[in-house]
């Protein structure tokens, strides 16, 4: 009846209502963050301490002996971008992945799918706690590397550093969307993960330049998308890189614009979002 309080949270017809900022999304989005935020010591400690084993083993065997920039940059300040962005990247993938994996495989998925969540809502919610999740690792071994390299404590070029951190984190988020999307199961997610995205990560000049590679090998790597999201990242911090920035940024933003609008066509159709 008009007038009379129910249990569902109507109000009375002369009783003003209140607008919640919130909308389900955020809330989508809220519970994303929670979820990596309670398990930090796996989700963020782990895959810092990570990069700076890499950082004390590749700098300690190579420093005299690779020279980067033509001898601009030492090898060890050459290294620190690469690690902090293939942190970025790996993060931002695993938090979406696995995530939509485990919501499928535990049969919570339909609790989502009943939200009033639109697909654009779903898509920005679980790809945002993934570039978020992918940027607190990549703060965390930005930091930590200070203290083998403090110079890196200013980028040359910051808003590059932050242009390329935020598109190659979105870009690993929505992989992961798609991969969390296509698995039915772990294996199938370990399967596109080690023989997708840690070749291409590996092989993107994270601990080499690519100006250092035979022409054919040099070529090859034109192809790999993250040799430019690494390169680019690694201008802004030296205001040098193997190709031109904006050649970086158009190729990066050209991959994240196709990547969005697949992404959010198969969240649409609810894609294999129910096992």
């Amino acid at each position: 009846m008009v007038g009379e309080r129910m249990d569902s949270g109507t109000v009375s017809a002369g009783e003003p209502q209140q607008k919640s900022w919130r909308k389900p999304w955020h809330m989508l989005f809220y519970k994303e963050v929670l979820r990596f935020r309670r398990v930090s010591f796996q989700t963020v400690a782990a895959p810092v301490i990570m990069a700076l084993l890499y950082l004390l083993i590749f700098s300690h065997v190579l420093e005299s002996r690779v020279s980067v920039f033509d001898g601009r940059v030492s090898y060890t300040a050459f290294l620190v971008p690469g690690l902090i962005m293939m942190s970025v990247l790996q993060n931002a993938f695993a938090n979406t992945s696995s995530s939509l994996i485990q919501s499928k495989m535990a049969g919570n998925m339909i609790f989502f799918l009943l939200a009033p969540i639109t697909p654009w809502g779903f898509f920005l919610a679980y790809v945002l706690a993934g570039v978020l999740r992918g940027i607190v690792v990549g703060l965390g071994v930005w930091l930590a590397a200070l203290y083998f390299v403090p110079d890196l404590w200013r980028p040359v070029a910051p808003m590059w550093v932050i242009t390329f951190g935020f598109l190659g984190g979105a870009i690993l988020a929505m992989l992961g969307m798609i991969a969390g999307l296509w698995s039915e199961k772990f294996d199938q997610l370990a399967t596109f993960q080690n023989f997708i995205i840690m070749p291409m990560t590996f092989l993107s000049g994270v601990f080499y330049s690519v100006r250092s590679l035979p022409d054919f090998w040099f070529k090859v790597s034109h192809l790999n998308p993250f040799f430019y999201m690494i390169d680019g990242f690694r201008y802004g911090f030296f205001g040098v890189s193997d190709i031109s920035p904006w050649l970086n940024l158009a190729f990066v933003g050209t991959v994240c614009v196709i990547l969005m609008w697949g992404a959010w066509a198969l969240i649409a159709r609810g894609w294999k979002l129910r096992i």
